[in-house]
């Protein structure tokens, strides 16, 4: 929501924006007539806040046509370098949850187990309620199984061996499974009529978490979760690790 100026309110600055936020996919070279008309400035207006902008490095021109350099991108990122991975994940994952219409959720790895850092939760399937800093067993969850599919494979031997009542052979093919495809599907192993799936999240090469979408076996096949859930979480997934590059966290 904007607030009303204050007498401290620099209006050169505000003008400076407007000339940057003018530009857009559909308009990424202009005039200074076009920019001109774009923000409401006078031409000699223009002129000088393009010129200005040229001369920092956020602008570069032919002579006529004016457009933005990458220097812009600057301007997002203190903000977005202040950003830990739950609040870079968060609003992807309401709009996955939206899209799909189940709960979501992204998780880290801390020893043999995973840890929820971000949820956002549509209705309750699960017997045991999950919050923020919820903890699983890795071996027994599809986003444990994406994460320890990053390890060395040493250390995910050891995961699964420090598991009981577990079958290990079989975690062993998902767990292989889910580093080849990039994506896991759990079906009933952590709770009766639970479905999950789960995608890592990238940075810089490495696994740094993983995010998935549960639901029920009375609202969702096996076939609808792969078809329609998975390529939805995978894209999700790549979104978000794209936004982590960018911010270091």
């Amino acid at each position: 929501m904007q607030t009303e100026p204050s007498s401290e309110f620099i209006q050169s600055l505000a003008r400076g924006l407007d000339v940057i936020t003018a530009f857009s996919a559909e308009r990424p070279e202009m005039t200074l007539s076009d920019v001109a008309q774009a923000t409401g400035l006078t031409r000699a207006s223009a002129r000088r806040f393009l010129l200005t902008l040229t001369t920092l490095g956020y602008m570069q021109t032919d002579g006529r046509l004016f457009s933005l350099t990458p220097h812009v991108l600057r301007l997002g990122f203190s903000y977005l370098s202040a950003l830990s991975l739950p609040d870079v994940a968060r609003p992807h994952l309401e709009r996955l949850s939206q899209r799909l219409g189940e709960s979501t959720s992204a998780s880290v790895l801390d020893g043999d187990d995973i840890v929820y850092v971000a949820r956002v939760p549509v209705r309750r399937i699960m017997a045991v309620g999950i919050t923020i800093g919820t903890r699983f067993p890795a071996v027994t969850t599809s986003m444990g199984r994406v994460l320890l599919a990053a390890l060395p494979p040493a250390e995910t031997d050891a995961a699964i061996e420090h598991s009981p009542q577990i079958d290990r052979d079989a975690v062993r093919r998902a767990v292989a499974d889910a580093g080849t495809q990039g994506w896991c599907i759990v079906d009933q192993e952590l709770e009766v009529g639970l479905r999950s799936a789960a995608a890592p999240l990238r940075r810089a090469g490495s696994v740094v978490g993983a995010i998935n979408v549960s639901t029920s076996t009375a609202t969702t096949t096996l076939e609808r979760l792969r078809d329609e859930f998975v390529p939805a979480l995978v894209e999700t997934a790549a979104a978000i690790s794209s936004d982590l590059e960018r911010t270091g966290s």
